[in-house]
């Protein structure tokens, strides 16, 4: 207990310095180094107007080990924007279960939202460490709880090929700045040998809905900021759980 409240303590001091440049965490021996935003960065005031949000992060140690396994990520969104479905396709779960990539996107080519790439090493006891990627995207789900959700989507072929599938609800909060959550449980790599190490994603999609123009992402600059918190949660073997928390705060300019 002692060990996550230092923890806490410790990253939420070093969040706070998130506002213009990327964000590097140290704690112990484990490493994040992550960044993100949006853009366009001039927005109305008091309506919200499309933007596409991008970001990612690496893990690392000082000391050169495996950083531990990253088990689930919490991201909290600024309420000064909100998620636009109106005549988007849905995808579901059936159509990317048992496929590659390049069949997934097939697929469900309309529902997309969301590109990126991730990447992890994959440690068998007695064997040298394989560094995997993938490609990871991102599609539109059925609602669930009346809240939008998505659909991440990976393929490794290591050891054997696998479909990683994750859904994550986009849940509506109120929690002061935060006016979203969402909360993705990072699925088991290789068989919980595999220890993921970065990831990036961008995410937005326009189209148009019965001759109106839409966009999945939207938001307004009402403070003259926008921000965003996230945590992970890691299997620690030393100490059960582990937590990193930072916070991101991006200017944003009034368009007029």
């Amino acid at each position: 207990m002692k060990r996550k409240i230092l923890i806490m303590a410790v990253v939420g001091l070093l969040a706070t310095a998130a506002t213009a440049t990327a964000l590097k965490v140290r704690v112990g021996d484990l490493v994040l180094n992550a960044d993100g935003g949006f853009t366009p960065t001039a927005l109305p005031k008091h309506e919200d107007a499309p933007i596409t949000l991008h970001g990612g992060g690496k893990l690392s140690t000082v000391s050169g080990k495996l950083p531990p396994i990253v088990e689930t990520l919490v991201i909290e969104f600024d309420r000064h924007g909100h998620v636009e479905t109106a005549g988007l396709p849905v995808c579901r779960a059936s159509k990317l279960e048992a496929t590659d990539v390049p069949q997934a996107r097939r697929n469900c080519p309309g529902a997309i939202v969301g590109k990126g790439n991730g990447s992890a090493i994959v440690a068998f006891p007695e064997q040298r460490p394989i560094k995997i990627s993938s490609p990871i995207t991102i599609f539109n789900g059925p609602r669930k709880h009346g809240n939008p959700t998505v659909y991440a989507h990976a393929f490794t072929t290591v050891p054997v090929p696998t479909t990683f599938v994750v859904p994550v609800e986009i849940e509506k909060i109120n929690n002061g700045v935060y006016g979203y959550r969402t909360k993705a449980r990072i699925p088991k790599i290789a068989g919980g040998a595999g220890h993921p190490l970065s990831g990036s994603l961008r995410i937005g999609r326009k189209w148009t809905f019965k001759g109106v123009k839409h966009s999945y992402v939207n938001a307004r600059c009402e403070t003259g900021h926008l921000q965003a918190r996230a945590e992970l949660t890691f299997k620690d073997e030393g100490s059960g759980k582990t937590f990193l928390t930072g916070t991101f705060v991006r200017p944003c300019t009034v368009r007029h």
